[in-house]
């Protein structure tokens, strides 16, 4: 079993109690930013073992009868047809899914915002399809006058132009697909338009890192640089939060240069209504009062930061990232003293393709035991790599087969000659298909599907990039991957 090193009920009290505090703190509305992941908050999940991720979800759903939810997505984004990384979809996507998910969970979703809308035809097309599901769709402008002319930003020519977004709960949840799509915009808008209209309302931020109360140098923190090079994010200590209160907090650039001008903003919209003394006041952040173990939190957090590293090192050969990029992560790892040698999986599955000539992986286990698997003619790696660890799990001989000759047969023919496949080896979701259709009449097959949950958390490198459906899978099975840059032989 994984050690554990952080208190979820702990982060949720302190949570909870705290946007109380800030409802009766401004009167009778609070429009929460939400950023970061809600459902599938895996970074997190990693860095601060025992962290669920969907921490945020559950924390918004013990308040959802007096709370409802504006999603936001950009214009450019549509129009870019950017995707999320984790679960492959585009953005305009995954604010269906986040629709469905939300619901499911039965919290309301009131409005969808379409921000920096200028026309553009794909806005258009999302926001009918979203309206033939019956969704509410708001289109914002670029605010005229930002970021500098604050008079002109909030006036009516300002966030003025926008339509108000009706809400009627005393709790405003802003969330969004992804970063940039305006939901900071958004809720200043909401602010100047329920001033307008004598609505005593203010705003906060929930965020989990950086971690406000934990050392710029902590782990935790440099994994949070770690996992936004694409943004180019960087941890400093708050010198306004230094300023006010005599204390050191923890940061990140874009926050800490923004706030004279939001601050400017707030001052503009209500007076002395709104006051914050710096960017750290406005965050809700409780990850670091919910720690309940150092060392685990550190170690995890050192892994992941070279997990990060052997990430950036795959995307700048595949052209998804700058050789600066690398290098900077190259630095992080240095910074927290991790390097190759603490990721054993990386030994195991290079001497695994060296023994072999083919591409290998290795897969270490809750327990510590490392199980490698080589990619063969019917199976891919992945898939060999997965069925060897679910029979270590389950104790069932090397020599057994998981999915009879006669399943796997005609999948194999199916997709070479009826399909074209020039690769017809098994993915590992062809595997689990077939394994799940054998199980009740294998006991041995339904034993090692049992034990697939305690793949979760599981280490996994391959010689080679695997095969984008087997990422895919090993992700949704919460598998840490890395791999070395080169395509497979």
């Amino acid at each position: 079993m994984k050690n554990i090193g952080f208190d979820m009920k702990k982060y949720t009290e302190l949570s909870i109690a705290e946007v109380q505090n800030r409802i009766a703190k401004f009167g009778e509305r609070l429009y929460l930013e939400v950023g970061g992941k809600l459902f599938d908050d895996m970074h997190a999940s990693r860095v601060l073992p025992g962290f669920e991720p969907d921490a945020k979800i559950k924390l918004l759903t013990k308040m959802k009868k007096d709370l409802e939810i504006v999603l936001c997505i950009s214009t450019k984004d549509i129009v870019n047809k950017k995707t999320r990384g984790d679960t492959e979809l585009s953005y305009s996507s995954e604010v269906v899914r986040q629709i469905e998910m939300f619901r499911s969970r039965g919290l309301e979703v009131s409005n969808v915002v379409i921000t920096l809308f200028n026309g553009e035809e794909d806005a258009k097309k999302l926001a009918k399809s979203l309206q033939a599901r019956g969704e509410k769709v708001v289109f914002h402008k670029k605010t005229k006058g930002y970021p500098t002319d604050v008079d002109t930003i909030v006036s009516e020519e300002g966030y003025g132009k926008n339509p108000y977004i009706e809400v009627t709960k005393p709790i405003v949840v802003v969330t969004a697909p992804g970063p940039g799509s305006g939901k900071l915009a958004t809720c200043l808008s909401q602010l100047y338009h329920e001033n307008m209209r004598g609505v005593k309302a203010g705003y906060s931020k929930l965020e989990t890192f950086p971690v406000h109360n934990l050392d710029l140098a902590h782990p935790v923190n440099v994994a949070y640089e770690a996992a936004t090079l694409d943004l180019g994010d960087k941890n400093m200590i708050d010198p306004f939060h230094l300023y006010a209160t005599g204390k050191m907090a923890i940061n990140y650039n874009r926050d800490i240069e923004a706030f004279p001008l939001l601050r400017r903003i707030f001052q503009k919209i209500a007076g002395n209504g709104i006051v914050f003394n710096s960017p750290t006041e406005m965050g809700l952040n409780f990850a670091g009062d919910a720690i309940t173990n150092q060392e685990v939190v550190k170690k995890a957090a050192r892994q992941e930061i070279l997990r990060r590293y052997l990430t950036a090192k795959v995307d700048e050969f595949t052209g998804k990232a700058t050789i600066e990029m690398v290098e900077k992560a190259k630095q992080l790892c240095d910074f927290v003293g991790v390097s190759e040698v603490d990721r054993k999986v990386i030994r195991a599955a290079r001497d695994k393709a060296n023994k072999t000539d083919t591409i290998s992986a290795a897969i270490e286990l809750d327990d510590g035991k490392i199980v490698c698997g080589k990619a063969i003619k019917d199976l891919s790696c992945a898939s060999s790599v997965v069925i060897n660890a679910l029979k270590t799990m389950a104790n069932i001989p090397d020599s057994e087969k998981l999915i009879p000759r006669d399943r796997l047969e005609p999948v194999v023919k199916l997709k070479k000659e009826l399909l074209g496949n020039v690769n017809p080896r098994l993915c590992l979701e062809d595997c689990l298909v077939a394994m799940y259709a054998a199980e009740t009449s294998d006991e041995k097959t339904a034993k090692a599907l049992e034990m697939l949950p305690r793949l979760a958390g599981a280490e996994l490198h391959s010689s080679a990039i695997l095969e984008e459906r087997d990422r895919i899978v090993l992700k949704k099975l919460r598998v840490n991957i890395t791999s070395d840059p080169a395509f497979e032989n």
